[in-house]
């Protein structure tokens, strides 16, 4: 995306190394005539999202995150699976939005990442700690440090900078914490969207204003300023301009905190447009604790406003700054005020600073005053501006740091220490920034690909957003380099002489390495380049011959000779809707079948879905039965030439949205597997080549919420083991050999996860018998794999169940209730009840219970003989039969109903290769065991309906 400065590589790499592969980067993906296109933000993860409606409903968003939640808690997840451990890099650094510092301690950081969460550490950076994991949304827009209590922190969830990366997602709110982040408890604000500032009163940790500026696409009343006077228990709106404005940064005066400062942006994206300005822009005062404000206009810009950033002088908080970008994102320019804000003047001269936000001040535009000298300030932009002389002469002080300022912390008790937060991570300075030090120790990077080197499977590869490609040899977390500029994208690593690797950057520029990933050169020759192409462009190889590669466009293209040279072998596969500023009409998925090299499939960000079984002379749609949404990825099957799997991205529209489906026919028809997956996009889809037990794949499907593995050709879903932050996985790559599957995530860099080798089997086998040993025909349920059998023999057996999956047996029949119910049974529960002959066990005394109060009297013998008498058809509260497994011990064999008794058996893991599951069978009110139980067993509708509900 946007371009790293070089200066960095030498803290990456020794420089031996450097100059080979980054003079070819600079040549290759760091061209200057395209340098604003490649530093713009792009709408990329979230135009996948919301095609083809334009917006993404944050209710149906909320939905599928509880839905990944309840997925992730036992028994969902699934056992015998290695848990998954981190893979790096760390080095790598990424998007920061906010840096939180009490005064009295600067070694206690709290950095709030743009897709990552919170990390903190209590040593100055040398070690860090994940403390929001366990909080349902890790899209952080700031964070902040009560001033009169450092244990108290607030967090305002959702990046509310206005471009593209993790920004697809809006928050959940703001978060408290009573013990430094130990703990977290939600206090509301769910509809805020995303979160501008929060400001804590210096002198009250209760009192807090917050900035919401709602929802990024879609308009909404709930923007502007909130407070809360309980620390908040409530919140009150206290400052509203309109449904499309919101807050974006808030100051309070240290000496009177009921004097505040309002920085009002009115923003809107649409699919086709953007609205980053407007006549409600503007900087607010509130005199009153927020009851009323006023705009302050006097010296102030009047039109063409778009964001605003603002600064209150420590020093002498009559001195305010405010910083200018206009509606379209280029810099208009630094206001100071002396005067509290009641008359402003233009604080930049010279036009220093005319170039700091390029086209795009809307992706930061934050401003710092320092805590001593009211003369000196910093201006956030692609680079950090510093001035010490009241503004007239400004100098950039970050050359040796990435670009892209998004915070900024000066100590009050020492002005030469700095923190800076950026798009490429977390950097200090103890000199005034003289210079710089990198914290290469945070794992936060938001990776769009990850690949591997097949022959040596320590080596991974990822393409990351804004940081260019990188790699690590030894497999460690922390010695990744840069191998490849621009925003990394598609990476491959020839699996037969992995002296060929390909990086790719955005919208499809695609280079070669013959060296192993030293060098690079261009890898588009015969490549139309004025076709369109994807952020993301899709390049594979082939499954059937390494040399043979697929580029897409608009149409595909081959290569046959390692992209030397490519050929195209398609028309145009798109719908050809290009227009707007999401703009559609590009291959996004392609796919070669590993049994039959000629079968070729390809899909687009528009919702096309194409097939050509002769290697590319004809083609076929093959839409039909699919949704009308991106295609995220296509998968051929190893074992069928005639099976492949498509994916889609979106959040539903109604009822239910399919993202995985299956054909068997090539495209002629599809079928829906995703089952119980959370309704959220697929990003990414691997068949597992080692199972095909019985016909029954295993699957592995990457979402915004995590990993899921099906063991039964997608019947059912579960998440894959525990450890995995609840982020966007949006890649993923297999190593059969060594069983690992490695999956990138857009904000917590990568993870790896062992795989069984094989997934164990087991059998449930099991007999439903009376107690006297006669054997009674049940229906059988198995729940939690799909399947629901009818089994008359009284004997079951269920085979090829995988192990690790939770399972649940319960028996069902419901025939005629009078049939071997008889007076002779009056008599034994009279007996019983009179004390002369108990009934001489639990189940006797449970199949006596006809009324199931949990007793045996008068009313269970009055309701046999109506039953005999057929005043009645059923016994009320039961049914015919009852089911209680053979093996379970009753606490007291007199008093059966003292505690709860269960009617089915679970199973949550199984460790043993044959299960026996027996269950004695009672007929209801048949205490002596008389009935005639060979009659075909009838499922009541209640059961069925419950049976079919669990299929589903």
């Amino acid at each position: 995306m946007k371009k790293i400065k070089f200066f960095i590589i030498f803290i990456a790499i020794s420089s031996s190394l450097m100059f080979s592969v980054y003079h070819i980067n600079e040549i290759l993906f760091d061209n200057k005539d395209n340098e604003e296109a490649e530093t713009k933000p792009t709408d990329w993860l979230y135009a996948q999202r919301a095609y083809p409606s334009g917006n993404i409903n944050h209710e149906i968003y909320l939905d599928a995150l509880h839905e990944a939640q309840n997925m992730r808690n036992p028994p969902n997840i699934l056992r015998g699976v290695a848990n998954w451990t981190f893979a790096g890099p760390s080095n790598t650094g990424g998007r920061i939005t906010s840096l939180a510092i009490h005064p009295s301690d600067a070694q206690t950081i709290y950095i709030g990442a743009a897709a990552g969460g919170i990390f903190k550490t209590t040593n100055g950076g040398a070690s860090w700690i994940p403390i929001f994991d366990n909080n349902s949304s890790l899209a952080i827009g700031d964070v902040a440090v009560a001033p009169s209590n450092k244990n108290v922190l607030y967090v305002g969830t959702g990046e509310a900078n206005g471009g593209g990366g993790s920004v697809s997602f809006d928050g959940l709110g703001i978060f408290k914490s009573l013990d430094a982040g130990l703990t977290w408890q939600n206090m509301g604000l769910e509809k805020a969207g995303s979160i501008g500032k929060v400001a804590v009163d210096p002198q009250n940790p209760n009192r807090v204003f917050v900035g919401a500026m709602g929802y990024l696409y879609e308009k909404s009343p709930d923007r502007g300023v909130f407070r809360t006077l309980d620390g908040g228990q409530t919140w009150q709106k206290v400052l509203f301009q309109t449904d499309s404005t919101g807050c974006i940064d808030i100051v309070m005066n240290p000496q009177n905190p009921n004097i505040i400062y309002a920085a009002m942006w009115e923003r809107m994206r649409y699919p086709n447009s953007r609205n980053y300005g407007g006549v409600t822009c503007g900087i607010f005062r509130s005199k009153d604790g927020g009851d009323t404000w006023e705009k302050l206009t006097t010296g102030l810009p009047s039109s063409n406003i778009g964001r605003i950033g603002l600064a209150i002088s420590p020093a002498d908080p009559s001195v305010i700054y405010g910083i200018y970008t206009d509606e379209i994102g280029y810099f208009k320019g630094v206001f100071k005020t002396s005067d509290g804000g009641n008359t402003w003047s233009r604080f930049d001269t010279g036009g220093h600073l005319n170039n700091m936000f390029s086209s795009f001040g809307w992706w930061f535009g934050k401003i710092v005053a320092d805590p001593v000298d009211v003369n000196t300030v910093y201006a956030l932009g692609l680079d950090i501006n510093k001035t010490s002389d009241g503004g007239t002469n400004w100098a950039p002080i970050s050359n040796t740091i990435h670009v892209d300022q998004h915070a900024l912390w000066i100590n009050p008790n020492n002005p030469n220490q700095l923190y800076a937060g950026n798009d490429g991570g977390f950097y200090t300075s103890d000199n005034g920034a003289s210079s710089w030090n990198f914290k290469d120790n945070l794992p936060i990077t938001q990776f769009y690909t990850c690949e591997m080197d097949f022959k040596n499977p320590q080596r991974l590869y990822g393409g990351t957003q804004d940081n260019g490609t990188w790699r690590t040899m030894s497999g460690a977390t922390n010695d990744w380099v840069h191998i490849a500029g621009g925003d990394g994208f598609v990476c491959l690593v020839d699996p037969s002489d992995n002296k060929y690797v390909y990086a790719s950057s955005q919208n499809g520029s695609f280079y070669r390495s013959t060296d192993g990933g030293s060098n690079f050169q261009s890898g588009m020759q015969g490549i139309n380049l004025s076709e369109p192409r994807n952020w993301k462009t899709p390049v594979i190889l082939s499954p059937n011959n390494s040399a043979a590669l697929y580029y897409g466009s608009n149409r595909i293209y081959r290569s046959t000779d390692r992209a030397n040279t490519w050929v195209a072998i398609s028309p145009d596969l798109s719908k050809g809707s290009r227009n707007g500023n999401l703009a559609y009409g590009t291959l996004t998925a392609l796919a070669v079948s590993p049994k039959n090299a000629q079968i070729i499939y390809g899909g687009t960000d528009d919702g096309n879905a194409w097939v050509t079984s002769d290697g590319g002379t004809n083609w076929t749609k093959i839409n039909s039965g699919l949704p009308n949404r991106w295609v995220t990825s296509i998968a051929a099957d190893p074992f069928d030439e005639n099976t492949a799997y498509i994916t889609f991205s979106g959040y539903k529209w109604r009822d239910y949205q399919p993202h995985v489906l299956k054909t068997t026919n090539k495209g002629a028809a599809w079928i829906d597997i995703s089952a119980n997956l959370p309704q959220a996009p697929v990003n990414d889809f691997i068949i597992d080549p080692s199972f095909n037990t019985n016909n029954q794949r295993t699957f592995y499907a990457a979402s915004d919420f995590g990993v899921y593995v099906s063991y039964n050709s997608g019947t059912t879903w579960a998440a894959l083991g525990t450890g995995l932050p609840l982020v966007s996985v949006m890649d993923m790559v297999l190593h059969d050999s060594s069983r690992t599957l490695v999956a990138a995530t857009h904000g917590r860099s990568m993870y790896r996860i062992a795989l069984p080798n094989a997934v164990p089997t087991v059998s449930i086998s099991g007999s439903i018998k009376r107690e006297k040993g006669d054997t009674v025909s049940a229906e059988i349920a198995l729940f939690n794999n799909g399947l629901f059998k009818t089994l008359n023999a009284g004997l079951f057996n269920f085979n090829d169940l995988n192990a690790n999956q939770t399972y649940e047996i319960k028996p069902y029949r419901n025939d005629n209730p009078v049939r071997g119910v008889t007076t002779f049974d009056i008599a034994l529960i009279t007996r019983h009840i009179l004390g002369i002959t108990p009934l001489s066990t639990p189940y006797k005394m449970i199949a006596a219970d006809v009324n199931r109060d949990n007793e045996i009297d008068v009313e269970d013998i009055l309701l046999i003989r109506r039953l005999i008498l057929r005043q009645i058809d059923t016994f009320p509260n039961n049914t015919s039969w009852r089911f209680i497994p053979k093996n379970y011990v009753f606490m007291d064999n007199n008093a059966p109903f003292a505690l709860p008794f269960p009617e089915s058996l679970l199973y949550n893991g199984l460790n043993e290769n044959i299960i026996n599951a027996d269950f004695y069978a009672l007929k209801i009110g048949d205490v002596n065991e008389s009935a005639n139980f060979f009659v075909k067993p009838h499922v009541d509708s209640v059961a069925k309906k419950t049976v079919e509900r669990q299929r589903q």
